[in-house]
């Protein structure tokens, strides 16, 4: 089985994948300073009640953009796993598509680029995916099925984030989908500014994008909030929120014989 690791600036994800199905997957903050031997406590205990155990893992592929993290999930893989990772982004892991961007080893995060091999996969192209995560992320697949860039904003929590740290009266609010536009006191109106200023600014750039581009692009979403927002937004063709995962396990099939 494939343990495959997502690593975050906000969450890590781990997926155990017998085959191409998707046994199981869980999700913990990110903490640079989690060891090795604080990420196995946690996760055999997780995959116990799973009916999995560290030794049906015999192979590990880590997409990690928190350059601190990566000395112990890479330690997690070879102690417990007893497993060299596969690690994206470095020259001896082959995607299976074209990088079409300007200095690709230093622009595309290893998240995005498993978003883009899943999307290749799964979805006719041209396609663009957006990923609700720490930043809100739209990259495009050309109808060559080659990545060739895309756009970076801030995510709605770190927005959020923002105006509780600036505003001294501002409080800690949720992100929802508030009744109206217009809120008629504080946490409704903040609601509304980071909801439909997201809604405003992923309509507003997909829209370009497609503009720019003079073709019709189909439109992916993925990440924890995307269900939230594509049920606003008709220009969002599909909620896929294993997506990076099942990038990450095309990207480890294409580079062994399982």
């Amino acid at each position: 089985m494939l343990l495959a690791i997502d690593s975050g600036n906000t969450n890590v994800v781990f997926a155990v994948y017998d085959g191409d199905q998707l046994r199981a997957s869980w999700r913990a903050a990110t903490n640079p300073k989690r060891t090795a031997d604080e990420y196995a406590v946690w996760l055999t205990q997780l995959m116990a009640l799973e009916g999995l155990s560290r030794g049906d893992v015999d192979a590990t592929i880590i997409a990690n953009v928190v350059p601190e993290a990566a000395f112990n999930l890479i330690g997690l893989c070879r102690r417990y796993f007893s497993s060299e990772p596969l690690i994206i982004g470095r020259s001896d892991c082959r995607l299976g598509i074209g990088i079409d961007v300007d200095m690709p080893a230093q622009s595309v995060g290893a998240d995005r680029i498993a978003n883009a091999v899943a999307a290749q996969d799964r979805y006719d192209v041209p396609v663009m995916v957006v990923d609700f995560g720490t930043s809100t992320n739209f990259d495009l697949i050309d109808r060559c099925g080659n990545y060739c860039g895309g756009v970076l904003a801030p995510g709605p929590n770190l927005s959020m984030l923002a105006l509780e740290m600036a505003a001294a009266q501002l409080p800690r609010v949720s992100i929802e989908r508030p009744a109206t536009v217009v809120g008629r006191s504080t946490v409704p109106a903040m609601q509304s500014g980071v909801f439909w200023g997201y809604v405003g600014l992923i309509e507003g750039l997909v829209r370009r994008i497609r503009d720019e581009r003079g073709e019709a692009i189909g439109v992916v979403a993925t990440g924890g909030l995307a269900p939230l927002f594509a049920a606003e937004i008709a220009l969002i063709d599909k909620v896929d929120l294993d997506l990076t995962l099942w990038g990450l396990r095309l990207i480890h099939r294409r580079n062994s014989s399982t």
